[in-house]
């Protein structure tokens, strides 16, 4: 098949390629050179002609967006968001429909379901959408609008929403926090007992090469998860496990956490860290029959690799 991929240069695009190259012929959009694939470059925005790119494409995987910014310095982020994430999407996807593509998988986010489960009961590809942040409003409009476009011209959508996304080369918080624990440093989370849904890198390539051509995948939300929720906690001792370190985890409580967040105005980084957000990705597994071939603790090991 003839594939186009965009975002191929980050974190789940670069992994993606290398399992896609030597079995498909691949168009790549974007601002750098990849020797993978033929090149074409454009950014995702409203006015750029992708014709070139698409001609004879049978499915387009679209990775790139503008992705959640901490601390946004943006006089109007959503407006930010949204001429990536949405009114790009569209372009995209519009000049895809014209030229004949049969599919077009969208990598969005679980932020269209919400922030946090906490409370509640896991995230479920058919809630109603209630994101909270710009970059989930954002994700959210690109996705209705393309499968309302998708009703219009027969073209398939498949929408993938993952959680964190880690493996080898993995970067913000959760790299920070695994070279805290190889430095062997006590960490303050042994009695967070919040449950939290990652999606390891592997797995998600392995689900996104299903959806190229499952025929049960057409306009389908699906999902993602390594099906393996684990709490803060567990999180820490499970990186401590995969470096050979000790876990050195102190018993502070939660509502400790909680007044630093409050006295610092952090209370969104608490919350990230003591709550939970749990996925419940039964419709994927059914509908593609489909189980994440890869374990919590192999993607962990992998993102333990040093570069």
């Amino acid at each position: 098949m003839k594939l186009l991929i965009t975002g191929y240069t980050g974190f789940v695009g670069s992994n993606l390629i290398m399992q896609l190259h030597s079995n498909h012929e691949l168009s790549l959009v974007g601002r750098k050179v990849s020797e993978l694939g033929h090149f074409y470059k454009h950014d995702i925005d409203t006015n750029a002609n992708y014709s070139e790119a698409l001609l004879n494409v049978n499915c387009v995987i679209h990775i790139a967006a503008r992705v959640h910014i901490m601390n946004d310095a943006s006089a109007d982020p959503l407006i930010e968001f949204r001429a990536v994430n949405t009114v790009g999407t569209l372009n995209l996807a519009k000049q895809a429909a014209k030229e004949g593509v049969k599919r077009f998988i969208f990598v969005s986010s679980i932020k269209v379901n919400g922030e946090s489960t906490t409370n509640s009961s896991p995230f479920c590809a058919g809630d109603r959408p209630a994101p909270e942040d710009p970059y989930g409003i954002s994700k959210a409009e690109a996705e209705q609008q393309l499968l309302e476009l998708g009703k219009l011209t027969g073209m398939e959508i498949v929408i993938i929403r993952p959680p964190l996304v880690y493996g080898e080369g993995v970067k913000a918080n959760f790299a920070s926090l695994m070279k805290l624990v190889n430095k062997g440093f006590p960490l303050p989370f042994r009695l967070i007992n919040n449950k939290r849904s990652l999606v390891s890198v592997y797995n998600l390539v392995d689900l996104i090469q299903v959806c190229i051509s499952h025929p049960r995948a057409a306009n389908q939300v699906f999902l993602v998860s390594d099906d393996h929720d684990l709490s803060t906690a567990e999180m820490v001792a499970l990186m401590a496990k995969v470096q050979c370190k000790p876990n050195l985890a102190l018993p502070v409580p939660v509502w400790c956490f909680k007044l630093v967040g409050k006295l610092l105005g952090k209370q969104d980084v608490i919350d990230r860290l003591t709550g939970s957000l749990q996925l419940d990705i039964t419709h994927t597994k059914n509908t593609l029959d489909w189980s994440p071939p890869y374990s919590v603790e192999h993607g962990f090991k992998l993102a333990a690799k040093k570069p």
